[in-house]
């Protein structure tokens, strides 16, 4: 199973994070933006070339130490197709380094029309007789709130090309509980739908002892999480919500098993703009993000202990 690739990416690195590649331009240092303006225009083309750049030094710094990357589809969006093509070749070079790819798309729809989302994103798709990769993606981040109908086409996606998905289930923004706090013949929206992720998964299970349907839940919410953790054994778990959002290494603890295993933890602006916290010289900006995922790896893994398989 793909998230069985994932877990032994973290056990290699002893490293349970994700690194958030959602870049704007305004976390870009300068003279990668002037460079990139200078050869090719104050465009979209310009920015996403700028944007593929400051990729590229990120996942050089961190490939070696940070078991995957999270790149969110809006930030490359935004910037048109020259923005898309920036999301597949910075995907694509961090496979090359030997990075998990998990999609950050969040798609949400039923039928055909989600089969054309999982065969873009995780799948291949044939043009007459041939068969091509668009995306290649380990795993992508899809909305569950649609039921069945809009999870079970993933399902064969990621049997067939051994892929992964994570389903939101307690997210980590503030108003997340306007609906998933609710309760449904006593229990919480969001319980239900870590119920029904256990339930997707139970034919995807891995030699880990986890399925290939894993859920979000948010750092922000530490009791919750550490509730799902129990109630959902075979569920792997996406935590957004550390850092920046103000969930912290105590928060994320409970998402862990007694093996070290059980989730992976995102980073976003706290590793892509660390040298804007450090002050230091931006062309440093690689080495400063280097520096703040091994200071997270530290305080989250002194929560967690070894990592065992």
């Amino acid at each position: 199973m793909s998230l069985d690739r994932l877990l032994v990416k973290i056990a290699e690195t002893q490293n349970p994070t994700v690194a958030g590649l959602d870049p704007k331009l305004s976390y870009v240092p300068e003279y990668i933006k002037a460079e990139a303006f200078e050869k090719y225009g104050v465009n979209l083309k310009g920015a996403a070339k700028a944007l593929y750049k400051f990729n590229k030094g990120l996942i050089d710094a961190l490939c070696d130490i940070v078991p995957a990357i999270k790149p969110q589809c809006a930030y490359y969006e935004m910037y048109g197709y020259q923005g898309v093509k920036t999301l597949y070749k910075t995907m694509e070079y961090a496979r090359k380094k030997g990075m998990f790819v998990i999609t950050d798309g969040k798609r949400n729809d039923i039928g055909t029309t989600m089969e054309a989302y999982a065969a873009g994103h995780l799948g291949t798709v044939a043009v007459e007789d041939e068969e091509f990769t668009p995306f290649g993606g380990d795993a992508l981040t899809v909305n569950g709130y649609l039921g069945t109908d809009g999870i079970a086409p993933l399902i064969e996606i990621c049997d067939r090309h051994d892929k992964g998905i994570f389903v939101l289930c307690k997210t980590s923004n503030p108003s997340s509980g306007e609906l998933q706090d609710r309760l449904i013949d006593g229990k919480p929206v969001y319980e239900i739908m870590g119920e029904m992720c256990e339930h997707w998964g139970k034919d995807l299970l891995g030699q880990y002892g986890y399925s290939g349907v894993g859920a979000v839940v948010g750092a922000t919410y530490p009791e919750q999480l550490k509730e799902l953790r129990e109630k959902l054994p075979h569920t792997f778990f996406l935590v957004p919500g550390y850092g920046a959002q103000g969930g912290g290494a105590k928060d994320v603890a409970g998402a862990f098993d007694q093996n070290g295993l059980g989730a992976i933890v995102n980073s976003s602006r706290g590793i892509m703009c660390a040298y804007q916290k450090e002050g230091c010289d931006e062309h440093d900006y690689a080495q400063a993000a280097r520096r703040e995922a091994l200071r997270m790896k530290q305080d989250i893994m002194q929560h967690v202990g070894t990592i065992r398989l």
